[in-house]
């Protein structure tokens, strides 16, 4: 079995001498020229995360996957999440129309629910909606993905589709993911729909993971989907240095100004998630060390979850740009290499 590698990003603004932000313009940029290396040295995948707030300032992923699409040439490119509970579902089809359009059969979505709650008051929706939102413009989304012209309702529009003519078209369909947490609900639900399912991990261990893994593929046997339709995406921390213990210590250092930024950025009290350091160990579910030991770890959940893509986040919490291209570096050059001969792909 194949697994795909790669990195994803929320972005990342530059820190000032005295503790503050720099430009959140720079971070766009910053995350356009990680896009452009992660071409380079190799790496299956770049994807672009949804946030709204002044330390992780990329709030319009298929903007961003326009532009990385226009700059490259071969790897694949997704939004990983489109927060799809306060967004249109038919402007982000033809936005990410557009960029196939530019990068025929490199791009992707995921789509979620969202981690927070606040583009609900910053694009005017009601919170307590939350979960029929989701569902009813996830399924437009698809349904516009198969379909050109379009007659369709749900309980997110004040009046229904009626023979719309839905443009522009990508040659080969996109591919859609459906983004979870790890809710049960949100298996069931990607079964139920026939889509991949991609899963957003911040914790736990892989003997955990491997459990919605297992879930998924009975179900989606069970209903009779075609077997090579049930993909599992990964996303994680994980950082990669030249040093074991010095890359862990690096990133654990971002990871917790990230975790206390973020919160105090959505008015939460102070967040620091407890054994994080654990978390970077072998048993944990953050992918930090030598390239050696990224491999081993990639490679150990593998064997357990059987997923088809694994992607890091490692830009967190202003970590200098530079140290951020090194990992992307050792990520492609020296991690990917591994996986592949182990893996025989």
């Amino acid at each position: 079995m194949t697994l795909e590698l790669g990195v994803y990003s929320f972005g990342n603004t530059p820190r000032t001498l005295d503790g503050g932000y720099g430009p959140t313009a720079q971070a766009v940029r910053d995350v356009l020229e990680a896009v452009k290396l992660a071409e380079e040295v190799g790496l299956d995948f770049f994807g672009i995360g949804e946030h709204h707030t002044p330390s992780m300032p990329l709030s319009s992923p298929t903007s961003m996957v326009t532009a990385a699409a226009a700059s490259t040439e071969r790897i694949r490119l997704g939004t990983t999440v489109t927060v799809l509970s306060t967004d249109e579902p038919l402007r982000v089809f033809q936005q990410l129309a557009t960029a196939a359009a530019i990068a025929p059969g490199r791009v992707e979505a995921v789509a979620g629910r969202g981690s927070s709650a606040i583009t609900f008051s910053l694009f005017d929706e009601d919170e307590d909606r939350y979960d029929e939102l989701f569902s009813s413009k996830f399924e437009l989304l698809l349904a516009a993905n198969r379909q050109e012209r379009l007659t369709w309702n749900g309980p997110h529009r004040g009046r229904p589709l009626l023979d719309a003519v839905i443009v522009p078209r990508p040659e080969v369909p996109l591919k859609i993911w459906l983004g979870s947490g790890g809710s049960p609900g949100s298996v069931s639900r990607a079964v139920e729909l026939g889509v991949p399912l991609f899963l957003g991990i911040l914790g736990g261990t892989p003997q955990h993971w491997a459990q919605y893994g297992h879930a998924y593929r009975e179900a989606w046997t069970q209903v009779g989907h075609p077997a090579d339709g049930a993909d599992i995406a990964v996303a994680v921390h994980g950082f990669v240095g030249a040093d074991n213990a010095a890359a862990k210590a690096t990133y654990l250092e971002h990871e917790l100004r990230m975790f206390a930024t973020g919160a105090a950025e959505v008015g939460r009290p102070p967040m620091s998630p407890p054994g994080r350091d654990r978390q970077m160990e072998p048993g944990g579910m953050v992918f930090a060390g030598s390239a050696d030991e990224v491999a081993d770890r990639i490679l150990h959940l593998h064997g357990l979850l059987g997923h088809t893509r694994q992607i890091l986040q490692m830009d967190v919490g202003g970590m200098p740009h530079a140290t951020y291209l090194k990992a992307i570096e050792l990520l492609g050059t020296q991690v990917l290499p591994q996986v592949r001969a182990e893996l025989g792909a």
